[in-house]
């Protein structure tokens, strides 16, 4: 380890040099690893204050600059244990030391320590970086800090000190810092496997030597001449050897990163340089991070406010001037200036100085602003001069012929080509900051950008008033055009629901028609039979009636399909529904079919019409039935569900809570084309008269209108899943009573007084002959006025017995006239199709009473009994 040398040129080597550690835990210093002499080697040369702590008692090392820092320590310092020199902060400093010996990193900004440097207490602020370091074998061995003091910074509120700046650079020190020892005289560069990847140089190459143009190669054009400027001034005996350094180092792949570099140079007797050691390290997100925030306050305070004035203005010359302004002032410098380029001209159009500067005027030959300039310009370089005298590249009489001592001009082009300059000029030398420079290109950016629109803008309305009337034409003939599409798309649209219709009125017809079959053909053979004086007629009242019942339900199904059938939702309790569903489906399934339960714990309740609920299971359990004809296994599942946002869009249905009722079953299964049709109404696949194809349908139907989902899955040999989605019900429901068989109805007594109001005079007449066969006195009209022409008379009516869909006054407003009449008159309403009278979204409006139509005797005998015993 070539540290001798090292040792020399800092008083903190000399003192480690002269030092016997054969008497402490360290032992010799020829017996140190290779990795401690290495960062020793590397912490002295480096002007950053830096402390080393090593080996299990944690040994302490420095290099000059963290001497300062030590105070009336420095004397017992050295090689003692780490926990006894900073005794006195120790509780603060003892977590970060333990997790940085773990394996992590640790950076501290700004924290708050007293170092009683002077022996006396102090306030004092530090940022450091704690960062383990290794052994020969890996493993971690001591911590590494990297320091500096903020105290005046964060005192008096400053911009940081210089010191400060340099400890930022550090914080991604530790086990990425790089090692390099140049042998000045010799050229040979010997470096670690951290700085030779850094530089992308072979790591077996950097340690064997190789010359300084090796690493010098893959730092970037840009920044190669300032840096081999600043290794100059470090070289020069004259100074301190001090070299610090940022530049951008180029990747393989293309890219740059930026990295810090700092070092010292030593010198022989002679005063020529002789060795030139350091280390350099990975600052590139620092970097990235500081351009970033510029960037962003720029947009913010600045770029965008200026760039919104750029679009609001239409004239070239206007935006040039008003954003020379705006730039200068920004900058705080004393000109700026547009110019244009041609083939070998630059000609100043538009500018802004403020007087300590002339403006600049005309126009001159591009070579005046210098051969080298020029091909950076057309290269699309932007060209930058801290001071133009001692600036080789610019013409003494160039010089002299702007006035300004410093600036920068940034090129304007457009398809690779140089049109235009954006010159900035400065009364007194000036070192340009990167940000600076990155502003005066974004600001040359955007208003380039600008100003061609401008200049196209202008070129366009000379063009406009030429084309205003082609465009006016086509503009016609595109009107023209879409409204004829339009008219074609909606004669498309009104075709597809006329064959929906179609397909539609035929299914209904074909099974409406056999079931008035059976009715008309029973009531036929009744008369038939009668006439004949023969009385055994009972099996053809049972088909007529069997078939007027399918008829009545086949009109409630296309209700529940179409979301018109009245629901009267309720908090059902989903188990105990499925509980006493078990038993009817075990009988209407048959033997064969085995029914499982599956009843999900603490099931919340569902708000929906028990009936149609009822209902819709036992459609499914059919089908799933005539889908398994050799036997199987009928599964029914209820689940809390918990529906996002995700599932509830690819679904088309509300995210939320709901009850999940699944009705399973081992059968056939679905193939997908089959599957896509399954809701559909009058769609079945059995055979001709073994189906209505409206049983899914209606299920689709109900539980959407319950404000619900239904998905559905199915594989063929499989068998099919139906999955219902129910709204969960909040608040406190009612506590269930028991279900009981039917109770025959009382029958009604001569003071119970009836109104019937029926516009369909033989429905009408049935009411009131099955009414006054039940003892009711039973009094009608036609429709809503004679029932209210009645009721002035002043006739007894206990019941208002009322169709909901009338001519004229409907069923709800002739009870609205009637109530506002009697107050306590008891209503009930028939109707075979609400039309929303009384079912706002399908729902029936609360304390309504409805009689679906059609309806047997037991039926309306049952409804008004309960209506007038409520």
């Amino acid at each position: 380890m070539p540290d001798g040398h090292l040792s020399q040129q800092a008083v903190t080597g000399r003192e480690i040099a002269a030092c016997d550690w054969s008497s402490t835990p360290l032992g010799p210093v020829e017996s140190w690893p290779v990795s401690l002499r290495s960062l020793l080697a590397m912490m002295l040369s480096c002007p950053t204050p830096m402390f080393l702590a090593w080996g299990p008692e944690l040994r302490c090392f420095y290099n000059d600059a963290y001497r300062p820092l030590l105070g009336i320590r420095i004397a017992g310092t050295l090689g003692e244990r780490f926990d006894i020199v900073w005794s006195n902060i120790w509780d603060e400093l003892l977590p970060l030391v333990e997790k940085t010996m773990a394996g992590g990193n640790i950076t501290a900004t700004d924290m708050k320590l007293d170092l009683a440097r002077t022996g006396e207490p102090e306030d004092s602020w530090w940022t450091f970086t704690y960062s383990p370091v290794f052994d020969d074998d890996g493993r971690v061995a001591g911590l590494l800090c990297v320091t500096g003091e903020t105290t005046a910074r964060v005192v008096a509120e400053r911009e940081r000190a210089a010191a400060d700046e340099r400890l930022q650079q550090a914080l991604s020190a530790g086990r990425n810092i790089g090692a390099w020892d140049w042998d000045v005289q010799g050229d040979i560069v010997r470096a670690d496997s951290r700085f030779a990847l850094l530089y992308g140089v072979d790591p077996a190459e950097a340690e064997a030597g190789a010359p300084i143009g090796t690493f010098f190669a893959a730092i970037h054009p840009d920044d190669l001449p300032h840096a081999q400027r600043q290794i100059a001034a470090a070289m020069d005996p004259a100074g301190d050897g001090t070299f610090i350094s940022e530049y951008r180092v180029l990747r393989a792949d293309g890219t740059s990163r930026w990295v810090s570099a700092q070092g010292r140079c030593s010198f022989d007797d002679e005063g020529r340089p002789a060795h030139f050691p350091g280390v350099s390290y990975d600052i590139d997100d620092r970097k990235q991070a500081e351009l970033a925030a510029l960037a962003a306050r720029v947009e913010r305070e600045f770029v965008l406010s200026l760039s919104a004035r750029q679009r609001a203005a239409t004239d070239p010359d206007t935006i040039m001037r008003f954003t020379a302004r705006a730039l200068g002032e920004r900058l705080d410098v004393h000109r700026v200036c547009f110019a244009r380029v041609g083939e070998n001209q630059v000609r100043y159009i538009a500018g802004w100085n403020d007087g300590a500067l002339p403006p600049l005027r005309g126009d001159h030959s591009i070579d005046r602003m210098g051969r080298s300039n020029t091909t950076l310009l057309r290269a699309g370089r932007t060209v930058v001069s801290d001071a133009f005298a001692q600036d080789n590249r610019f013409e003494p009489d160039t010089v002299a012929s702007y006035s300004a001592r410093s600036g920068l001009a940034v090129p304007l082009r457009r398809d690779g080509r140089l049109e235009g300059l954006l010159i900035i000029g400065h009364a007194e030398p000036r070192h340009w900051l990167p940000g600076e420079i990155a502003l005066v290109q974004e600001v040359a950016e955007i208003s380039w950008v600008t100003i061609q629109r401008a200049d196209a803008l202008l070129r366009l309305e000379a063009k406009v008033g030429r084309q205003g009337a082609q465009l006016e034409r086509v503009a016609t003939e595109l009107h023209d055009a879409a409204s004829a599409r339009a008219a074609a798309e909606t004669q498309v649209r009104q075709l597809q629901k006329m064959e929906a219709v179609g397909q539609l009125t035929g299914g209904i017809a074909h099974d409406f028609n056999n079931m008035l079959a059976v009715v008309i053909g029973g009531l036929d053979m009744i008369d038939r039979r009668l006439a004949s004086g023969r009385n055994d007629v009972g099996r053809y009242v049972e088909a007529a009636k069997e078939g007027a019942t399918r008829a009545a339900a086949l009109t409630q199904r296309l209700l529940a399909f179409s979301r018109q059938s009245p629901l009267s939702p309720e908090p059902v309790e989903g188990n105990r529904l499925i509980a006493d569903l078990t038993d009817l489906l075990a009988r209407t399934l048959g033997e064969r079919i085995v029914v499982e339960t599956v009843l999900g714990a603490g099931l919340w309740r569902a708000e929906a019409d028990r009936g149609q609920l009822e209902n819709a299971i036992v459609n499914l359990a059919v089908n799933a039935r005539d889908a398994m004809p050799d036997g199987g296994r009928l599964t029914i599942e209820t689940a809390n569900a918990h529906v996002g946002d995700d599932y509830a869009r690819e679904a088309d249905m509300a995210a939320g809570q709901y009850v999940l009722i699944a009705v399973s079953d081992t059968g056939t299964g679905m193939p997908p084309e089959v599957l896509a049709k399954a809701f559909d109404p009058f769609f079945t696949t059995k055979p001709v008269g073994r189906g209505t194809g409206l049983g899914l349908s209606q299920v689709f139907g109900f539980v959407r209108q319950s404000h619900g989902h239904v998905r559905i899955y199915s594989e063929p040999d499989v068998g099919t899943t139906v999955r219902l989605y129910l709204p969960r019900f909040y608040g406190e429901a009612p506590t269930p009573t028991a279900r009981t068989a039917l109770a025959p109805v009382r029958g009604g007594a001569a003071h119970e007084s009836i109104l019937v109001v029926e516009d369909e005079s033989r429905v009408r007449s049935f009411s009131v002959e099955v009414l006054r066969d039940l003892g009711y006195t039973v009094h009608h009209a036609s429709h809503g006025p004679e029932a209210i022409a009645l009721l002035e008379t002043g006739i007894r009516v206990t019941l208002l017995f009322t169709d909901v869909v009338m001519p004229g006054m409907n069923g709800r407003e002739l009870a609205d006239r009637a109530l506002a009449m009697r107050p306590g008159l008891r209503v009930l309403y028939t109707t075979g199709y609400t039309r929303n009278a009384v079912v706002h979204n399908g729902v029936l409006d609360p304390g309504t009473r409805l009689l679906p139509k059609p309806f047997d005797v037991d039926e309306l005998a049952r409804k008004v009994r309960e209506a007038l015993d409520a």
